[in-house]
């Protein structure tokens, strides 16, 4: 996937390229809803996406399983006729810590995460010195900590050289009008201190991958990549992911990155978007206010 210097065009509504894909990768915080409502119009678009044969795979950073998340898209308002499947990072979480059958973890992350270890075989531990490695899935209260509260432990993990996966590779989403940081945010602060992280969601391959499958899956034939369109709302996670993984990708503007297209000052503008990709090397192919 090229990385033009052209500055990608403002769309108002992807229904003129719906027959250019098969299929959709769509993100979910910050496209579908912006963690207190959904957004209507992209619940709407998604589904006459649908109703003219489109197959949309929600690709998620929820460091969750994708059984539980119908349930939290219903509790936002997002309609069941926007999407054929869901593929989390939480999903992709659990497989790797099945591959480390009972060895003890350490759990950084709230209890409503406990899904991504039950029933499986590994034994939870309290303390880092008697772990093998560790689980992170976000912080242990996300509305009133910071990366920064986690020194101390990330220190003693890295002093035992632990691998810690990273549930959610998402540094910070949007919850109503503030911004709170998630289990990337702890990853980097870890790797910082000399630790090893792997991450289970995008922009890593092994996310796509899976969506890739669940697609092909739903439309009963293999799928080319170029009949692929992802959309997201963060350049490090859904921009940078998609086109390593060779697909091209719709920024939704109004996510994590409102502040930086001056959105709570005017709608989106050329020169705002100029402004924001001066700095980019990589190009989604269009930008948009919201998903419509």
């Amino acid at each position: 996937m090229s990385h033009s210097s052209v500055m990608p065009p403002i769309w108002t509504t992807i229904e003129p390229v719906f027959s250019r894909y098969q299929v959709i990768f769509c993100d979910i915080w910050g496209v579908l809803h912006n963690g207190r409502e959904a957004w209507p119009l992209a619940s709407a678009i998604l589904t006459r996406f649908r109703a003219q044969g489109g197959k949309v795979v929600l690709v998620s950073n929820a460091p969750r399983l994708g059984a539980f998340v119908p349930e939290l898209l219903q509790h936002w308002g997002v309609k069941p006729t926007a999407w054929d499947a869901i593929v989390t990072s939480g999903d992709v979480t659990r497989r790797l810590i099945e591959g480390r059958g009972d060895a003890p973890y350490l759990h950084i992350g709230p209890a409503r995460d406990k899904s991504l270890v039950e029933g499986l075989s590994g034994r939870k531990v309290d303390q880092v010195q008697d772990a093998a490695y560790v689980i992170c899935s976000g912080l242990y209260n996300d509305e009133t900590e910071t990366p920064e509260d986690y020194h101390a432990l990330l220190a003693q993990a890295t002093a035992r050289q632990l691998e810690m996966i990273c549930a959610n590779p998402d540094l910070i989403v949007e919850r109503g009008t503030s911004m709170i940081y998630c289990a990337g945010a702890i990853a980097k602060a870890y790797e910082d201190l000399g630790g090893t992280a792997l991450y289970a969601g995008k922009p890593h391959a092994p996310i796509y991958h899976e969506a890739r499958q669940v697609a092909e899956e739903l439309c009963v034939h293999p799928i080319d990549l170029s009949n692929i369109l992802a959309i997201g709302d963060a350049f490090m996670t859904d921009v940078a992911g998609a086109l390593a993984f060779g697909v091209e990708c719709v920024l939704i503007a109004r996510g994590i990155h409102s502040e930086d297209f001056g959105l709570h000052q005017g709608p989106l503008s050329p020169q705002a978007v100029a402004k924001v990709m001066q700095d980019r090397s990589e190009r989604p192919l269009a930008v948009m206010d919201v998903l419509a």
